[in-house]
């Protein structure tokens, strides 16, 4: 029998995040549904290098650990999970859950969905030689493997928003033209995907509710795709209209949110704080989907060695420069990259010797191990009593350690063989959207002309009224701003220009950058081209993934109008 709504939980944001989380929301109260994600970027990386040791691993283990202890719980309470642990082998992730299953006396349907992995077929599709390619598939896979009777469903490399959309597709059979429910579903699984980030976590004002032991996010779905976000009664956090805003601007570009299944309009978005802890989401409003589906693509890119030195007291820059001309002389070898940065960390007349230091990083890499090992890390420790006065080394002497490079790629989505195998061993083969066509790409919002005269202005950080959210997409990041009030919004989308934000964020001043507006959620999002380079697994970026770019432009010292200051 078709319900009014479904309840579908969250209990991981990442591989890795609070072990506790399933138990916690099986335990907490009623649920339907409970998704998990596992993967990430990085993540996929990561679990290509375990595949290498090891054909038979490739999936999130943790994911497995935590059902040896609540798959009977899950069972008894009739809550279905779906999740993406199965990483690169989502095969071999069903395959031990039988066992555990059968080992435990449990009778658990388990299906799991597949044909993400391109690996083997990169060269024929023009994706070159990566370790790991993976398309991001939709969500009508794990619908089809729900609808069967699955009280399990493993995944690899499908969208995030796709374990919700799909448990929601099946509660509420919808096709592929539903497109506006489906367009909510997806906000309401971008909203949770993160776990605690829609609780509370990572918010702007943190200091406006209570943290602590953060409860994990639900989203409460009507046939629609309208829903509600919320979480079990006295769990920690808040679910707020800033703390969903907060999480809708993470990781996003322009208006179009891209899924396989439909493209949502996230300028359509309502938000509505329906009671505590309760945000209603409405008015979504979805297009057809792309007919490509991005392919996350990691390279093995060689190996890579850092050493980082303290400078001390006077002569900051005479010292970073001697050290460096006699490190480099003193080479054996020199890699093919050789990256220098300086920090000023210091301050003239401290008073303690922590805050009279610098830090000067030197980073190489390199294919051949013999210019990035040992040899390499052995230079500095030999110039420990021929250099600069107070020469101190943090950490030491390493070998080269591997690292990788992240790339998208793009493929038809009919080139890709999205199967979904039922608990009986059937596979089916899932088509792709017969709605899909050629991507429509939102143009560039430049910031409007002023309209009114706002005052006098006072000289405060831009967080004293603006919230933001950044993250990376690939080598490039994203910062989100929201002001909470009308005027508050109309002020920031005149003042925030790209130039000005270039202004404000000199690091960011060569690159490219895109600007798009969100008026219905009060805010305007920026993408900022290729500040992270070739992925978090290649950065040495102090802030390697922008999760602090956003607090570090809320810091920056602006003109505001003093009547939001009162």
């Amino acid at each position: 029998m078709m319900r009014d709504v479904v309840r579908i939980g969250n209990a991981s944001g990442f591989y890795g995040d609070r072990f506790s989380a399933v138990q916690e929301m099986l335990e907490g109260g009623e649920l339907d549904y409970l998704t998990g994600d596992y993967l990430a970027e990085l993540t996929m990386l990561i679990l290509g290098r375990d595949r290498m040791k090891d054909p038979a691993t490739g999936y999130a283990k943790t994911f497995l650990k935590q059902m040896k202890e609540n798959l009977a719980l899950a069972l008894d309470r009739g809550v279905k999970i779906v999740t993406n642990a199965g990483g690169l082998n989502p095969h071999g992730l069903a395959v031990a859950l039988r066992e555990l299953a059968a080992e435990q006396g449990l009778d658990a349907q388990i299906a799991f969905v597949s044909g993400d992995d391109l690996a083997k077929r990169a060269g024929e599709l023009g994706l070159g030689t990566p370790l790991t390619a993976n398309a991001y598939l939709g969500a009508f896979g794990i619908k089809t493997a729900l609808t069967r009777g699955a009280d399990i469903v493993v995944t690899g490399r499908v969208t995030d928003a796709s374990l919700t959309v799909g448990p929601a597709a099946a509660a509420f059979d919808w096709k592929h033209d539903d497109l506006d429910a489906l367009a909510g579903a997806v906000v309401a699984g971008h909203v949770i995907e993160c776990g605690a980030q829609a609780t509370g976590g990572n918010y702007a004002f943190f200091t406006e509710i209570p943290m602590g032991h953060l409860g994990f996010p639900i989203a409460e779905l009507r046939a629609d795709g309208s829903s509600v976000i919320t979480k079990h009664d006295g769990t920690g956090g808040a679910v707020t209209v800033g703390t969903v805003t907060s999480q809708l601007l993470y990781e996003v570009g322009g208006p179009r949110y891209f899924n396989p299944d439909v493209t949502a309009r996230l300028d359509s978005v309502q938000l509505t704080q329906e009671a505590t802890d309760r945000v209603a989401i409405s008015a979504a409003t979805g297009e057809a989907p792309p007919n490509t589906l991005k392919v996350s693509l990691n390279h093995l890119a060689g190996l890579r060695n850092e050493i980082t030195v303290i400078l001390t007291g006077l002569d900051i820059e005479a010292k970073a420069a001697l050290f460096q001309e006699q490190f480099e002389a003193a080479l054996p070898q020199r890699p093919a990259e050789l990256e220098w940065r300086l920090v000023r960390h210091d301050r003239t007349d401290a008073d303690n010797e922590e805050q009279a230091s610098a830090v000067l990083h030197v980073v190489a890499r390199d294919q051949d191990p013999a210019k990035v090992g040992r040899a390499f890390s052995n230079v500095a420790v030999e110039l420990a009593l021929a250099t600069y006065p107070g020469f101190t080394l943090i950490g030491p002497p390493a070998s080269g350690s591997p690292y990788g490079v992240y790339e998208p790629g793009y493929v038809d989505a009919a080139l890709v063989e999205h199967r979904v195998t039922q608990p009986d061993g059937v596979t089916v083969r899932i088509e792709p959207s017969p709605l899909a066509g050629p991507p429509t790409y939102d143009a560039d919002d430049p910031a409007p002309e002023p309209a009114t005269d706002w005052g006098p202005t006072r000289t405060v950080p831009l967080g004293s009224i603006a919230g933001a959210r950044s993250g990376d997409k690939g080598g490039s990041a994203n910062i989100g701003l929201w002001a909470r009030s009308d005027d508050e919004y109309a002020w920031l989308d005149a003042f925030l220009s790209t130039e000005r934000l270039k202004e404000l964020l000199p690091e960011i001043a060569a690159l490219d950058v895109h600007r798009y507006r969100l008026p219905n959620l009060r805010a305007v999002n920026f993408v900022i081209e290729g500040i992270l380079g070739r992925g978090v697994a290649e950065q040495v970026r102090f802030d390697p993934q922008a999760k602090g770019l956003g607090e570090w432009l809320r810091s920056r010292h602006v003109p505001i109008p003093e009547r939001f200051l009162d």
